[in-house]
């Protein structure tokens, strides 16, 4: 399946390149459908993101569009957050054997609240701003900030999904920053959960590093080529449309 693996890698970091919407949310739900286990397309999805922005958050640093106080708090709570996540599936595999099962209901619900997060980005952006949590000082919201982490670190420990389009919108909404600061700083938290949730899942056999190897021989020229044409299309409906197609994924695994 090597070929067809790397195929699919290729257009999924395509659609990455050329939206900005999280390879997660559509490469997890892909991988289910096909039949791989539930536990390990998280488990593998979670290496495969780590590898994919390592680059991206490289690049940003470079670039000095990294809020790192900001990383710092939502790593504060994202990460305790995922440990939490792979501690309980981990337990209730041992007990209840009914992992699998909990991960892809799980993982429906959260590809639902993906592409609302999505259509939140692409319709509401400009609406959102100024309001009165954007511009309040940081310390003031650092409680909130290790708060959203903790909760969202559960999710994507659990799903492999939201490292991005989650804590995105909830940046988006709560701080006051350039469109590229607050891309460079999700892409930065993102790399250091998904990194450390995808090293927990190791720990417990949950990933299949071939297919990942195959995924990622595909997305990373899929990426770069996606990016080169982002500038050229127009990006609105293609968000829209990769947002309904998560959608219907998400509905189709509850």
């Amino acid at each position: 399946m090597s070929i067809e693996i790397t195929i699919m890698g290729l257009l999924v970091g395509f659609l990455v390149g050329l939206t900005g919407v999280g390879g997660a949310a559509l490469l997890t739900p892909i991988l289910i459908i096909i039949g791989v286990q539930p536990s390990i397309a998280v488990g593998t999805d979670l290496i495969y993101n780590a590898v994919t922005k390592l680059f991206g958050t490289i690049q940003h640093w470079k670039q000095k569009t990294v809020n790192f106080t900001l990383v710092k708090y939502l790593t504060m709570g994202s990460i305790p957050g995922a440990v939490l996540a792979v501690c309980a599936l981990h337990f209730l595999a041992n007990v209840y054997h009914n992992q699998e099962e909990i991960i892809k209901s799980a993982l429906g619900y959260v590809l639902i609240l993906v592409s609302a997060a999505t259509i939140v980005r692409v319709f509401f952006d400009k609406k959102l701003r100024p309001n009165r949590w954007q511009l309040a000082p940081m310390e003031e919201k650092k409680g909130l900030t290790i708060g959203i982490g903790i909760i969202f670190g559960f999710i994507v420990g659990l799903t492999s999904i939201g490292s991005g389009s989650l804590f995105a919108v909830a940046m988006l909404y709560l701080y006051r920053m350039q469109a590229s600061e607050l891309v460079g700083t999700d892409i930065a938290h993102a790399f250091l959960l998904v990194t450390v949730a995808g090293a927990l899942h190791a720990g417990i056999g949950s990933i299949d590093y071939l297919l990942a190897g195959n995924l990622l021989l595909g997305s990373i020229p899929g990426v770069m080529f996606g990016s080169t044409l982002s500038a050229k299309v127009p990006t609105k409906p293609l968000r829209t449309i990769v947002a309904t197609i998560i959608l219907i994924s998400g509905l189709k695994l509850i």
